[in-house]
């Protein structure tokens, strides 16, 4: 079994990088875990203080329960992962049965941040993408899936998206072995990533 991190800013590509990787090895190859499916419950905060929730600090994660999914699909066990609402910012009380797969992916901007989960992972990942790039994405998303306006998001990236990804996100990069620059058009780099999984997986 290989455990790989992936982590980068918002909007650099993670997911395509993922996609591409999940394509190249086939699904019955590959679990998901995305680390937005682990923000803390915040159904017990009064409806109109969960905008303020910053859901780019690493104190928005339970890290523990995520840590202790990972050992559970490493050691042979089925896990029932969360289902986040940004709507509500509340977990759902369904799950999503997992079982355990060949290669374990753990896609998040702050993938990297914690220490006990780096410990587990066999190859950690950093996607790279120019700030421009990535805020024309976080606009283009955020309008479409999550109903903002693009004011709204220029706000929260001036106040909360920049500052949390130079103080949490970026230093993160130090801990990867491998820098994806371009997030998910470098093709050649996912094709070195995918050959590395092959390769230690027979």
């Amino acid at each position: 079994m290989l455990i790989i991190g992936i982590a980068g800013g918002t909007g650099s590509g993670k997911s395509t990088v993922v996609r591409k990787i999940v394509e190249s090895l086939g699904e019955k190859e590959v679990v998901v875990l995305p680390q937005d499916s682990y923000y803390k419950d915040s159904s017990h905060v009064p409806v109109e203080e969960r905008q303020n929730i910053n859901f780019d600090h690493p104190d928005a994660f339970e890290w523990s329960l995520l840590a202790k999914h990972v050992a559970d699909l490493r050691s042979g066990k089925c896990i029932e992962q969360p289902i986040y609402s940004y709507l509500t910012c509340t977990r759902q009380a369904e799950t999503i049965h997992i079982e355990p797969r060949e290669v374990i992916i753990i896609e998040g901007i702050l993938a990297l941040c914690d220490e006990e989960l780096r410990q587990m992972m066999d190859l950690k990942v950093f996607v790279d993408a120019d700030a421009d790039e990535r805020l024309i994405r976080v606009i283009q998303r955020d309008i479409i899936e999550r109903g903002r306006t693009a004011e709204d998001v220029m706000k929260r990236y001036v106040k909360v998206l920049k500052p949390m990804h130079n103080q949490f996100i970026e230093p993160c990069k130090r801990y990867a072995d491998l820098i994806v620059p371009e997030g998910g058009n470098n093709q050649v780099a996912i094709d070195i990533l995918t050959m590395y999984v092959k390769k230690n997986l027979k």
